[in-house]
């Protein structure tokens, strides 16, 4: 998208952006009723959508699409701003336009969800809007809660259900290096294949003990039994336990350092 200049046969390299203090008198009048003002306070502030649009580039979706439903979003915060409030346009105007291009997103997403966790989302989105509406700033998940009666985790997975997916290539944080991706933070650090094929040899090595030692290996570290306890289970001495124990391990760590090797 950074290298398209036009989008919706609006030239974004000429878009212009007004002064605050004529902000704030076409936002008056424009609540008045002023459609000559509501025009030019659209045309100022299309670039904070062609900025609030920007995060979501990476969707796969037309940038023309997503700056008309970004447009759609600014039309109904410049409707539904109190210029009464001591609140910038643009602290209000950035939550609903990227609300209503995630409503977009999600009413057009491959993934779908279930009716009840839809219809619930719904309300809560909707909760969510009219308290944007009221508090003239985007609302956080325990106030959604309190307001809706619900406690927070639903409202939570409720949102979550019809966010729109993320790609795992997506980058989230770069400095001039390569960037760091989605991929990079839910990447799998436990299962890798050298701990696979550390499992696997233990597996084999343990597979070539004798019955005896396997019983006490496993009494000893499955079971967390002591050795006077295996000894006790075992009908043998705590001497012989230990030195069972002993040869045990140091054969399973000859075998799986031959099998390293």
């Amino acid at each position: 998208m950074q290298g398209k200049v036009e989008i919706c046969g609006v030239n974004t390299a000429r878009l212009k952006t007004l002064p605050q203090t004529q902000m704030d008198l076409l936002l008056k009048q424009a609540k008045e009723g002023n459609e000559s003002a509501r025009e030019q306070l659209i045309e100022g502030n299309l670039r904070l959508v062609l900025s609030v649009i920007q995060r979501f580039d990476k969707r796969g979706e037309s940038p023309d699409d997503l700056f008309q439903v970004g447009c759609i979003g600014l039309m109904k915060a410049i409707s539904n701003f109190d210029p009464d409030k001591q609140v910038r346009f643009s602290t209000y105007g950035v939550p609903m336009i990227a609300g209503e291009v995630r409503r977009y997103l999600r009413d057009n997403s491959a993934i779908r969800v279930s009716r009840s966790i839809r219809d619930v989302a719904y309300r809560v989105l909707q909760c969510k809007e009219e308290m944007i509406v009221r508090l003239g700033r985007e609302p956080s998940l325990e106030e959604i809660s309190r307001q809706m009666d619900m406690p927070m985790a639903e409202v939570s997975q409720a949102l979550d259900a019809v966010c729109a997916p993320v790609s795992l290539y997506d980058p989230v944080y770069a400095d001039g290096g390569d960037p760091l991706t989605v991929m990079d933070q839910v990447r799998d650090t436990k299962n890798t294949e050298t701990n696979w094929m550390e499992h696997i040899a233990l597996r084999d090595a343990f597979r070539a003990l004798g019955d005896r030692e396997k019983q006490i290996l496993s009494l000893r570290f499955y079971d967390s039994k002591t050795q006077m306890e295996v000894a006790q289970i075992l009908g043998i001495s705590q001497a012989q336990v230990s030195r069972l124990e002993k040869g045990a391990i140091a054969a399973m760590r000859k075998r799986v350092t031959v099998s390293q090797s």
